[in-house]
């Protein structure tokens, strides 16, 4: 089930001792994990740049859909803009689920998908009741040609204080940040008018507040209180953090891996 909705991958329940997984890190790998799985080596159809591995890790070929771990081997799992991609989203979540006790799962929001799409994403994902309802993508009436991601994944979030605390005080306008503990409720392609409308009709007010609810003037202005404290706590570790990621070829000559 859903226990709450995280500022980013930086605002994760993990406990020092936890054994953690990121499956699909691609070119923006997490720190944390302590080994992670990618089913793309050389090929970057799915991401925005080659593979990167940090040295401490632990570098596993392998599908999402097929892990090969044991039953909870894992204490935590993190699936960062990998779910929108993958062909068969319940084998994708049940294995995450089969190998780990909890775990994290970001994915563009609706809103985002139309903001900068991607060719390789094959469904469009809200939170709706705390269920990640996976609408798949060619079903959707939309336009996906114009692609603004330079300006609102590239520049704004780097540049504009105000857009990145835009981002923390609703944390889903963009993405969906999803923390889960033992099992992630979810739905495919959901036929009943309830959950297909928000894919497939014009929003109301009750449908937009279902998605962002509202809040008293006391609620926003500590939940704006609060981003800003984040946001200050996160720019400070990343300056200081020395430690960058290494491309797969140097991991994999570091590591004597051979393809």
């Amino acid at each position: 089930m859903k226990i709450r909705t995280p500022y980013n991958r930086d605002d994760l329940r993990i406990k020092d001792k936890d054994y953690v997984l990121e499956i699909g890190p691609g070119n923006n790998p997490s720190f944390r994990p302590d080994v992670v799985v990618d089913k793309f080596i050389d090929n970057n159809y799915h991401r925005y740049g080659d593979l990167k591995i940090y040295k401490h890790q632990k570098f596993i070929h392998a599908d999402g859909i097929n892990l090969p771990f044991k039953d909870k081997e894992f204490d935590y799992v993190i699936c960062n803009q990998v779910l929108e991609h993958v062909d068969d989203p319940v084998k994708f979540i049940e294995e995450q689920c089969r190998v780990a006790k909890r775990g994290y799962i970001e994915t563009p929001s609706i809103i985002g998908e139309f903001l900068f799409p991607k060719e390789s994403h094959k469904w469009v994902i809200l939170d709706i009741d705390n269920k990640l309802v996976i609408y798949e993508k060619s079903k959707i009436m939309g336009d996906y040609r114009n692609n603004y991601g330079e300006l609102f994944l590239n520049y704004l979030p780097y540049q504009s204080l105000i857009y990145k605390l835009l981002w923390f005080t609703e944390g889903n306008l963009m993405m969906n940040r999803y923390e889960w503990a033992d099992q992630i409720d979810y739905i495919i392609n959901p036929q009943d008018d309830y959950y297909s409308s928000f894919f497939n009709k014009k929003w109301n007010k009750q449908m937009a507040e279902k998605i962002f609810p509202r809040r008293t003037l006391a609620k926003e202005l500590l939940k704006i209180f609060n981003s800003s404290v984040y946001l200050i706590k996160t720019k400070l570790k990343w300056k200081f953090m020395r430690e960058k990621p290494i491309s797969w070829k140097e991991y994999f000559k570091l590591n004597n891996i051979k393809v």
